[in-house]
């Protein structure tokens, strides 16, 4: 990422809205601008498969030869930008089930998973296909399903300002998509 042209940028956008960016309030705004995207987008820095390879700690696991177990996170939070207006996705709670296939990952890799894949300029439902591309490949496993539920501000706070909208998208691969049972552990309580 380019910070110093961030910077410029920045600097650009307050004097094109007609503020003084030498004035004490902001005259280290674009500094601050710079760093907060960042750190925020840090994800775009990285492909789905980078970030399998750097979060796909997984254990051995080995399922019962009569039962199919699956594992369930749930109301894993993250936050995200829109794509379309950079405006700040928020209330994000991902919902993440996979079913193992002869290793589960580390618990704290599914949350570490969720939040790179949001850390770039998002759509919500790409998000969660990202997230499932991502599970599966670390999981080794094609049956995943991932849930999303989030909040706008593009909805909520400019356009049409319904600051009750929620929007909630759902990702199903392999056994997820047939299985009743299966889609419900994604559903949000």
């Amino acid at each position: 990422m380019d910070r110093k042209a961030i910077e410029e940028h920045i600097k650009g956008i307050l004097k094109a809205i007609g503020e003084d960016p030498e004035r004490e309030g902001l005259r280290e705004t674009p500094q601050r601008v710079a760093r907060m995207l960042e750190e925020v987008l840090e994800g775009t820095a990285y492909s789905n498969h980078e970030i399998a390879e750097m979060f796909g700690k997984t254990f051995e696991y080995e399922s019962c030869a009569d039962s199919e177990s699956a594992v369930v996170m749930k109301d894993i939070t993250v936050f995200s930008y829109c794509e379309h207006h950079m405006a700040l996705m928020y209330n994000v709670r991902v919902n993440v089930a996979y079913i193992p296939n002869g290793k589960v990952l580390g618990m704290s890799k599914i949350v570490r998973i969720c939040d790179m894949a949001a850390k770039r300029l998002q759509l919500q439902e790409k998000l969660g296909r990202d997230i499932a591309e991502i599970i599966s490949e670390a999981a080794g496993t094609e049956d995943v399903g991932v849930a999303i539920s989030a909040c706008h501000s593009c909805i909520t706070a400019r356009g049409i300002k319904n600051p009750d909208a929620k929007t909630v998208t759902t990702t199903l691969s392999g056994k997820f998509r047939s299985d009743t049972d299966l889609k419900e552990l994604l559903r949000f309580e």
